[in-house]
C-alpha cells in the first residue's frame, strides 16, 4: 500500500472554525491523504463518528482581560504547544492547515517552528488574532473574500482566495432553486445564533413573530436554534400565538433546514453567510457587536450590499423592528426572489476543492506551476 501524506487540520472550538475544517478534511481524505485534527474539547464534538480520521484535543484557552485570566489561558497554551510537539513529532505532517482560534495556534506554531508547511484560512473578512500571529510564517493565507486589506503587504503576496469551505450536503444546495412562497402560502422560517446559540435570538424573536397578524402567523412554520435553558420561554411564546415552531439547542441537519426555508434570520459569522448564501436563501443578519474589529458586521454587508440580506445592528434589533421587516417580506415574493438571487451571487460552492488543490499543490512541489488555478487575485499570484 502505497504511504498517504498526513495533513494536520488545526481549528478553535465553534462552527465557524470546524465546519471549514471537516470540509476539507473530506476533501483531501478522498484525494488519497491521511487527516489528523488538533482541536479543544468543544471542537471534538463537531468532528462525526465515521470519518477516517484522526483526532488530538489539546488544551488552548483564550487570552482573557485581567491577570488571573491571563496566566491561565497563558498556561493553557503552553500545555497545548507541549503536546503540539508531541502530536507532530508522532504524526510527521507533510502540512498544516489553521482555520483560526486559539486552539490552532500551538500545533500550527510547533509545524512552522519545525519548517513543516503551513497554511492559514481566514474565513472572516478581517484575520483573527491567531491567525494574524501565524500569517506571516505560513506559506500559503487562504482568504474567504478577495479582500487583502487586513495582510500585511509582505503577507500579501502569498496570499490566495479559496472562498470559505461548506459541508458537501450545503454545497449541493447550489444547484437547487429557490422555492418563492406565494402571499397565502406557508413561510419557512430558520433562526439561528451559531454554533453555540444566541440570547438575543431567543430574547426578540418569538415575540416579533408572535406580534405578527393573524393571516401572517398562520402560514408561519419556524426552526429556531437556542440555549438549553430558553427552550421553555420560547416553546411558550411561539405556543401562545398559535405559530408551529420547531425548538433545538443545535441544528443538525442543515441541508435540509436550508432548503425548506423561506429566510433565515441569524447571526453572521462566516460560515453561516457561506452557508445561507451557497442556498440562495434571504437573510437578515444581526452581527454579534463585541469584536473590536466587527468582523460579522463586515460578513453580512458584504451580502447585503449584492441585494441578498438585510443587516439589523443588535441595538436596533426590537421584536417591532424585526416584525416590520418579516411582514414586508411575507408580503412581497418578488423581493424575497430577488434577494435569493443576490444571496447566490456571493456564494463560492467550489471552495473546498479550491483549498484541497493549494493543500496537495504545496505537498506535491507544485504550487507555482499551478498558482493558475486557483483564484489568485491580481497581482498576488504566486
Amino acid at each position: 500500500m502505497p504511504h498517504k501524506d498526513t495533513v494536520m487540520i488545526c481549528a478553535g472550538g465553534t462552527g465557524g472554525h470546524m465546519f471549514p475544517a471537516l470540509a476539507l478534511a473530506h476533501d483531501v481524505i478522498a484525494r488519497g491523504c491521511a487527516v489528523v485534527f488538533v482541536t479543544d474539547d468543544r471542537g471534538r464534538k463537531f468532528i462525526p463518528d465515521d470519518i477516517d480520521a484522526l483526532i488530538e484535543v489539546i488544551a488552548a484557552g483564550t487570552l482573557p482581560s485581567g491577570l488571573v485570566g491571563k496566566l491561565k489561558g497563558a498556561m493553557n497554551l503552553a500545555l497545548g504547544y507541549l503536546k503540539s510537539r508531541r502530536i507532530v513529532s508522532k504524526y510527521a505532517p507533510k502540512i498544516a492547515i489553521g482555520f483560526g482560534g486559539y486552539p490552532s495556534l500551538p500545533p500550527m506554531m510547533v509545524a512552522q517552528h519545525k519548517q513543516i508547511l503551513t497554511v492559514i484560512h481566514e474565513a472572516n473578512a478581517v484575520l483573527g488574532k491567531a491567525n494574524a500571529y501565524l500569517a506571516p510564517k505560513a506559506d500559503r493565507i487562504a482568504l474567504s473574500l478577495p479582500d487583502f486589506s487586513s495582510l500585511e503587504e509582505a503577507d500579501a503576496v502569498r496570499a490566495v482566495v479559496t472562498g470559505n469551505p461548506v459541508r458537501s450536503g450545503i454545497a449541493a444546495l447550489y444547484a437547487e432553486p429557490y422555492m418563492v412562497p406565494d402571499v397565502d402560502a406557508p413561510f419557512h422560517i430558520a433562526v439561528m445564533g451559531g454554533s453555540l446559540g444566541a440570547k438575543v435570538m431567543a430574547d426578540i424573536v418569538p415575540d416579533a413573530l408572535a406580534s405578527l397578524a393573524p393571516d401572517l402567523k398562520s402560514r408561519l412554520s419556524v426552526v429556531q436554534q437556542c440555549h438549553i435553558e430558553d427552550t421553555a420561554q420560547v416553546d411558550e411564546i411561539y405556543k401562545g400565538a398559535g405559530i408551529a415552531a420547531d425548538i433545538r439547542p443545535f441544528i443538525d441537519d442543515m441541508p435540509e433546514v436550508l432548503k425548506a426555508s423561506h429566510l433565515i434570520i441569524a447571526r453572521s459569522g462566516a460560515s453561516t453567510v457561506a452557508e445561507v448564501s451557497i442556498a440562495g436563501v434571504p437573510a437578515v443578519y444581526v452581527p454579534y457587536p463585541h469584536h473590536a474589529d466587527m468582523q460579522q458586521k463586515v460578513n453580512a454587508e458584504i451580502v447585503s450590499t449584492k441585494g441578498g440580506a438585510w443587516v439589523m445592528l443588535e441595538n436596533h434589533f426590537t421584536p417591532s423592528a424585526l416584525a416590520g421587516r418579516v411582514e414586508s417580506l411575507m408580503r412581497s415574493p418578488e423581493t424575497l426572489f430577488k434577494a435569493a438571487e443576490g444571496a447566490r451571487s456571493c456564494a463560492k460552492p467550489e471552495a473546498g476543492r479550491k483549498l484541497g488543490n493549494l493543500v496537495v499543490a504545496l505537498i506535491k512541489g507544485w504550487d507555482k506551476n499551478a498558482s493558475k488555478q486557483y483564484d489568485y487575485t491580481q497581482g498576488h499570484e504566486g
